[in-house]
């Protein structure tokens, strides 16, 4: 079987590097190495951060992708997550550095290679209208509101978000129920039950689910503890959690969820495609894979 270049629009780190606080030449090993996973695109992700800390890694990211070689995984653009979110479903995030939704206060982190951007839209004081004539996508994420008409997606579909009432909207209801609005889930079987993966694959259009990791700077490494979001954070060998117990991002990468998946009959290829559509790009180069989803080897192009 063959493939497209897997595409990661939710990732953290990985291989003990962290994008919040990597150095070029950091981001650039890490864009080489990934790419020997099939992981041919990137959008490296930024946790809530103060404004310096944030800029300062948009600005090594940015550096990063402009020393690029054909080795390695492109960087696509800056997914910003977090602080423009909720402080009721802040998960990992540190709530001190989190700023009212205007557009003065994006314009203190405001760059063009930021492509994807996670807030509340419920918080919103007129930066969603700044934000909808940049070239951005606007995740609801970290969130409980259920209006989701100035989003174009859902960030990592019913964590660090309201889940579904029967009595009234939430953001994991309106994720399901409207068909133009695309979709992040975690599949590695520990922040979402495969009884709701197998929801979600029901009701989602097939080409509105977006497969990430949400990848920790620990997955790929050694570290069995590392300080994210501010917070220290510990690997029991399964899952990433603070010292209070709350599950920080996954220990596991795209292909290896892939290949969770396709065990338990719940994978469509066509989930591999959904990033191209979603942001309007291509790239080139291609992965063949044996009948288990098992990567027997990665084309670059």
């Amino acid at each position: 079987m063959q493939s497209k270049l897997l595409i990661e629009q939710h990732f953290h780190g990985c291989f003990g590097i962290d994008f919040n606080k990597a150095s070029v030449d950091d981001v650039l090993y890490l864009s080489r190495e990934i790419l020997k996973y099939g992981i041919g695109g990137i959008f490296p992700t930024l946790v809530t951060d103060n404004v310096e800390n944030i800029k300062k890694a948009i600005n090594v990211i940015k550096k990063a992708a402009s020393n690029q070689t054909s080795d390695m995984a492109k960087i696509l653009g800056i997914h910003l997550e977090g602080i423009f979110i909720n402080p009721l479903k802040k998960g990992i995030h540190n709530p001190k550095h989190f700023m009212k939704l205007t557009k003065e206060n994006y314009k203190l982190v405001e760059d063009d290679f930021i492509k994807i951007i996670t807030l509340a839209p419920e918080l919103d004081e007129g930066l969603l209208d700044y934000l909808s004539h940049k070239d951005i996508k606007i995740q609801a994420g970290h969130c409980i509101g259920g209006d989701l008409s100035k989003c174009s997606g859902v960030t990592h579909l019913f964590n660090a978000m309201e889940g579904i009432n029967h009595r009234k909207s939430s953001t994991s209801l309106s994720a399901l129920t409207n068909d133009d609005i695309y979709t992040e889930i975690i599949a590695d079987g520990i922040h979402v039950s495969d009884e709701a993966l197998s929801l979600v694959f029901k009701t989602k259009p097939i080409d509105k689910v977006l497969l990430i990791s949400d990848s920790l700077p620990i997955t790929k490494s050694d570290l069995k503890e590392t300080i994210f979001a501010d917070e220290p954070v510990f690997y029991n060998g399964e899952k990433a959690t603070s010292k209070d117990g709350t599950i920080a991002g996954s220990t596991t990468i795209l292909p290896d969820i892939i290949k969770r998946l396709a065990t338990h009959n719940l994978f469509n290829p066509e989930y591999i495609n959904n990033p191209y559509k979603y942001h309007d790009i291509d790239l080139n180069g291609s992965i063949e894979w044996d009948d288990n989803w098992n990567i027997i080897k990665v084309n670059k192009e």
